[in-house]
């Protein structure tokens, strides 16, 4: 996977060369590019920031630099008059345009695993101060990325996917932080990132929407506090319904919205009894509060 991103802070993305994600570029598994916003300004201040029309407080940043810049950095594909699809009929090569925003969707586990198996390149542009212009995104999404080397406004076009996500109910003071976060989200479940892929299928949120189970190591006494004695019973399959039940007990009391969207009809005569245990009625067709 190819993936580029764009920045006033391009240092800011240093972080992403450590750990498992650096390993897997210096591996192949991943590339990753970081492009100056700034180089794109073409006055002494390097600019790239306006007050909004029609008033308001903060600064916008303006649509001709980023739209120089985005020209460049989404038709820098040696095959881009092509769209080529894998073996399941999707589209992989057209790059997939992100842009981090604290007003649009949820990004969510589902959609990290979306991302990182149907696309092969995905650009970051990481807005700041009131955010990017909108006409950014949607002439993006409209009239799309140049397919010559011919980056001018009437250059042959390709409308590509623009997407915008938020991951989280805050507000950040840039796009940075996001981006980290989604980009990790996506690598991480690329193929070969992992050393123990089933470290991932355990996870919370990847098979069902429920938060993982506590984790515990050796010793298994510390400062007074034990590890449930059932870990080190050597029974496994005591232990799994252990940490089932620690599972949708933590995420009846964290996170009841997953709960709810359990489905009845697959749940195990155990996971019903617990969950009634808990206070929950499953005699419909999501579990729900009593």
């Amino acid at each position: 996977m190819r993936i580029d991103i764009v920045s006033v802070f391009p240092d800011y993305f240093r972080v992403l060369n450590l750990g498992l994600l650096g390993k897997a570029q210096k591996r192949g598994i991943v590339s990753i590019a970081t492009y100056d916003l700034r180089d794109w300004t073409h006055d002494i201040h390097h600019s790239v920031d306006d007050t909004p029309v029609g008033g308001g407080a903060g600064m916008v940043m303006k649509p001709e630099i980023w739209a120089e810049c985005l020209d460049e950095v989404l038709g820098d594909n040696e095959d881009a008059n092509a769209s080529t699809a894998d073996a399941s009929g999707s589209t992989v090569d057209v790059p997939i345009l992100i842009f981090p925003n604290p007003s649009a969707p949820l990004f969510t586990q589902e959609t990290a695993t979306e991302l990182s198996c149907s696309s092969r390149r995905l650009v970051f542009g990481c807005g700041r101060y009131e955010g990017i212009d909108a006409r950014v995104p949607e002439y993006y999404r409209t009239v799309g990325r140049p397919l010559t080397a011919d980056h001018g406004e009437n250059a042959p076009r390709q409308p590509i996917e623009v997407r915008e996500y938020s991951i989280g109910d805050y507000v950040l003071n840039g796009g940075e932080v996001a981006a980290c976060a989604m980009i990790e989200a996506i690598t991480r479940l690329l193929p070969g990132f992992m050393g123990n892929p089933d470290s991932i299928v355990k996870e919370s949120y990847t098979s069902e929407p429920l938060l993982e189970y506590p984790q515990y190591t050796r010793p298994t006494t510390w400062r007074g506090l034990a590890v449930p004695e059932i870990l080190m019973s050597g029974d496994h399959g005591r232990v799994d319904r252990f940490r089932r039940d620690q599972s949708l007990a933590k995420t009846a009391v964290i996170r009841p919205d997953l709960l709810g969207q359990l489905e009845c009809a697959k749940l195990s005569k155990q996971d019903r009894k617990t969950l009634i245990a808990l206070g929950w009625t499953v005699n419909g067709q999501h579990p729900r509060k009593a």
